[in-house]
């Protein structure tokens, strides 16, 4: 017998909000609610917003973004030791080596690193082909207590007693662990718009569980230069440009401000700058929309990836950040984590191309050769 169709549920700026309780009791109930979401009305934001997350949600979530203002206050060599060109800086820090509106982005830094699987067991010649995604979680800070006898360094971040930055593997880990259990759950929902398109009868909660190839992001989105100061007709995308996922499904936290004092000493939680600061979507209709991720909340987005997966059933949206202008915006900093869930690079999504196929013209499009 077939679940009852759960009610639609809105946040005030539209988009769509699910419980979790919802989605671990009885998922495909969820049909209406994904097909809002996700699906091709005019209305559609591409984004979904869980509520009811587990207790331990809120504590995962501050306790890694206050660390992401630690890591970008490092000294800079100390932070460079952290990058992996061959990687090309998909693992470990990278700033200003992304490409964003035709230029290098030193708006913001991420820290890349898999919170799911430390060394890939996949062959020689696929690390090869896709470094982005088959790269170590190599170790930098103390290879004698990092050193794993069987699979070689697992970490590519700062020790777990690194000043600043205390416990960063720890909670990059357990976050991330947490958002990918609430994504495969959320998968199974998405089911249903798949089944008659996913090729050697795979499903999308397995696309994203038995992966290697997950990916998180930790956002440090740095405060405007000293001396400038973001105005009412700044271009909306102007910390962030206009982008689609590439991922299957992006999990997608709450941002956290921080500002500093002027007279230096630690920075303190606040609200966001302006009433105009965060995410924007264009929705299918055309209109930009901003959208508000509660801080106990997660949101997820449709990556490109799950248009192909669904026929194009379900549908990624241009998405970007904006900063906003407010009273002493140059001292205030934004982070956030977003975590890309991507099939295996070998892995077909359609009959004519594989998630590694189809990523590696994307990559193209957003680095330098």
């Amino acid at each position: 017998m077939a679940a009852p169709v759960k009610p639609l549920t809105y946040t005030p700026e539209g988009a769509v909000s699910i419980s979790y309780n919802d989605l671990k009791q009885s998922p495909l109930s969820l049909g209406q609610s994904i097909e809002e979401a996700f699906g091709s009305s005019e209305k559609s934001l591409g984004i979904i917003i869980v509520r009811d997350l587990p207790q331990e949600y809120k504590e995962y979530r501050e306790r890694l973004l206050r660390l992401s203002y630690g890591f970008a206050h490092l000294d800079e060599a100390n932070r460079e030791k952290y990058t992996d060109p061959a990687s090309r800086y998909s693992f470990g820090w990278s700033h200003g080596k992304e490409i964003m509106n035709g230029r290098p982005d030193y708006l913001k830094g991420s820290y890349y690193a898999n919170p799911i699987v430390d060394v890939p067991t996949v062959s020689e010649e696929e690390k090869k082909e896709f470094p982005e995604y088959y790269g170590n979680n190599i170790c930098k800070s103390d290879p004698l207590l990092l050193l794993d006898p069987l699979n070689g360094c697992l970490w590519t971040g700062p020790s777990k007693d690194e000043a600043g930055v205390e416990g960063f593997e720890a909670a990059f880990k357990d976050l991330g662990r947490l958002i990918v259990s609430v994504g495969v759950q959320l998968a199974e929902a998405c089911q249903p718009f798949a089944s008659s398109h996913l090729p050697d009868s795979v499903t999308l909660p397995q696309l994203i569980a038995d992966s290697q190839t997950c990916k998180a992001r930790l956002l440090y989105y740095f405060p405007p230069p000293v001396g400038t100061k973001p105005s009412e007709d700044e271009p909306v995308d102007s910390w962030c440009g206009f982008h689609k996922d590439h991922s299957v499904i992006t999990g997608l936290c709450s941002a956290l401000f921080l500002k500093t004092p002027r007279e230096g000493g630690e920075p303190t939680a606040v609200a966001s700058p302006s009433p105009i600061s965060g995410l924007y979507i264009r929705n299918r209709g055309g209109d930009l929309v901003k959208v508000a991720i509660p801080a106990d909340c997660l949101a997820f987005q449709v990556g490109e990836s799950l248009e192909v997966a669904t026929g194009n059933r379900l549908r990624a949206t241009p998405h970007c950040v904006r900063v906003g202008f407010g009273e002493d915006a140059e001292l205030i900093s934004r982070s956030t984590y977003a975590l890309f869930m991507n099939a295996n690079t070998d892995q077909k999504l359609s009959e004519d191309i594989t998630f590694g196929q189809f990523s590696k013209k994307i990559f193209e499009e957003h680095y330098q050769s």
